[in-house]
C-alpha cells in the first residue's frame, strides 16, 4: 500500500475504522434510549421500537446501490462527502421528530447516508489490497472498530443522565463533522482517473448481473446476510432482554460492552490464523462451531422454559459473537475477492444484498421476542446451519482455499 506520503498505514486503518464505526455508533448508542423514545413518541407495542434499529439498515441497503456506481465513476471521495451530508440531514430530522413515523423517516435517511462510508471504506481497501491481505486489513479495521460498540451503549446511557435523547443525535453530528474534515484533509483518492468506469445503465445492470451470477461472490454474500440477520435479531431485542427479562438495568451497557469485546478478541486472533488457514477454511470452521454451540444450547434453553440462567445465556452469546466476528471480515473479503475490476459496484451489491437479508431477518427475529430467549437461540441454530450449507455449496475454488 502506498496511496500517498500524506497518510500512513495505522492512520489509514484508524480512518477506515472510524468511518465504519459511525454505523455501529448510530445503532448501539441509541439502545439505552429506545424506551424513552418509544414513550415520548407514543409507541404502544414494545417490539415496534426495534424499528428504530432496523429502519437504519433498510435505508442503507438501498443507499448502497447509489454510492457503488458513483464511487466507480467519480472516485471514492466525492460520494463519501455526499453520503455524510445526507446522514447529517437524517440526524436533524430524527432529532426534531414529534411522531414515530418522522423518527423512522429520519433513520431511513441516516441509513442511506451511512451507505457511503460502508461502500467507500470497503472499495478503498479493495483498491489497495487483495485476498488474504484484504482480510487481514479488515481484521485490523475490526479491532479498532470494536471499541465503538463496546463503549457506545455506556456513552448513550451517560448522555441520558445529563440530557434528553436528542443529545445523542448531536453527538452523531459532531463525529460526522470530524470524519468529513479528517477524510478531506488526509486521505488521498485511491481510484485513479484512468481506472474509473463510465457510468451507463447498461454497464451498471451488466455488472450487477455479473455479481449475482458469480457463485464465489454470492455464496459469501448470502452467508453474511443470513448470519448478520441473526445478530440483528439479538441487537433489536437486546435492551428488552437485558433490562426487561433479566433485570440488569444500568448494567446493560456493561454486559453489552463485554460482549462487544468478544468481537475484538476474535479479530485479533483472525489476523494470525489467516496466514495458516485462509479465510474460507476459517469461515467454515466458525460456522461449524457456531452451529454446534447453538444446537447444544437450544435444548438447554427449552429445559429452562426459554429463560436459562443469565450466566449461561451470556456465555452462549460470547461464544456466538466470537464466531460471528471471524465470519464478518472473512466473508466480506471472500465476496469481494473476485470483484476487483468492479470494486465499487461489487461492494454495493454485496452490501445491499446482505443488508436487505439481514434487516428482514433481524426485524422478524426481533418481533418474535416473547419474554424468553428461545426465538433468538433457535434462530442462531437454524441460520448458522443454513449458512454453512450455502457457503459449502458455493465456494470451492482452489484459489480461495489456499492462504496467501
Amino acid at each position: 500500500m502506498n496511496p500517498s506520503k500524506k497518510i500512513i498505514f495505522p492512520e489509514f486503518i484508524a480512518l477506515m475504522a472510524l468511518m465504519s464505526s459511525l454505523m455501529a455508533l448510530s445503532i448501539d448508542a441509541m439502545l439505552p434510549a429506545l424506551p424513552m423514545i418509544g414513550a415520548e413518541l407514543h409507541v404502544t407495542e414494545a417490539n415496534d421500537v426495534q424499528m428504530i434499529i432496523s429502519s437504519l439498515f433498510l435505508g442503507m441497503a438501498f443507499g448502497l446501490m447509489i454510492y457503488g456506481p458513483l464511487s466507480d465513476y467519480f472516485g471514492r471521495k466525492k460520494p463519501l462527502y455526499a453520503g455524510l451530508l445526507l446522514y447529517i440531514v437524517g440526524c436533524l430530522i430524527s432529532m426534531e421528530a414529534t411522531t414515530f413515523n418522522q423518527m423512522l423517516i429520519g433513520r431511513v435517511i441516516q441509513g442511506m447516508g451511512l451507505a457511503a462510508p460502508r461502500v467507500v471504506s470497503l472499495a478503498m481497501i479493495r483498491d489497495l489490497f487483495e485476498q488474504e491481505a484484504m482480510a487481514r486489513v479488515m481484521s485490523f479495521v475490526m479491532m479498532v472498530f470494536i471499541l465503538v460498540p463496546a463503549l457506545a451503549p455506556a456513552l448513550g446511557q451517560l448522555i441520558l443522565v445529563f440530557a434528553p435523547w436528542q443529545a445523542i443525535f448531536q453527538l452523531f453530528l459532531i463525529l460526522t463533522t470530524m470524519i468529513l474534515l479528517w477524510f478531506g484533509m488526509r486521505q488521498p483518492e485511491t481510484l485513479p482517473v484512468e481506472k474509473r468506469s463510465q457510468f451507463s445503465f447498461r454497464q451498471l445492470t451488466g455488472a450487477m448481473f455479473e455479481v449475482v451470477k458469480l457463485k464465489s461472490a454470492m455464496g459469501p454474500t448470502l452467508t453474511l446476510g443470513i448470519i448478520f440477520g441473526a445478530f440483528l435479531g439479538y441487537l433489536g431485542a437486546s435492551q428488552q432482554i437485558f433490562q426487561g427479562l433479566y433485570g440488569k438495568g444500568n448494567q446493560f451497557a456493561l454486559y453489552f460492552g463485554i460482549l462487544a469485546l468478544a468481537f475484538g478478541g476474535a479479530s485479533m486472533l483472525n489476523t494470525k490464523l489467516l496466514k495458516r488457514y485462509g479465510m474460507l477454511q476459517l469461515s467454515k470452521g466458525s460456522l461449524i462451531l457456531l452451529s454446534g454451540v447453538s444446537l447444544v444450547f437450544l435444548p438447554v434453553t427449552q429445559l429452562w422454559a426459554g429463560v436459562p440462567p443469565f450466566w449461561m445465556f451470556f456465555a452462549f452469546l460470547a461464544c456466538s459473537f466470537f464466531c460471528i466476528a471471524i465470519l464478518f471480515g472473512n466473508l466480506n473479503a471472500l465476496a469481494m475477492a473476485p470483484l476487483g475490476h468492479i470494486a465499487g459496484i461489487g461492494a454495493a451489491m454485496v452490501g445491499m444484498i446482505s443488508t436487505l437479508i439481514s434487516a428482514g431477518l433481524g426485524q422478524y427475529i426481533g418481533h418474535l421476542y416473547d419474554h424468553t430467549v428461545l426465538p433468538l437461540v433457535t434462530s442462531f441454530a437454524v441460520l448458522s446451519l443454513l449458512s454453512l450449507f450455502i457457503l459449502s455449496q458455493t465456494t470451492r475454488q482452489p484459489r480461495l482455499l489456499k492462504p496467501a
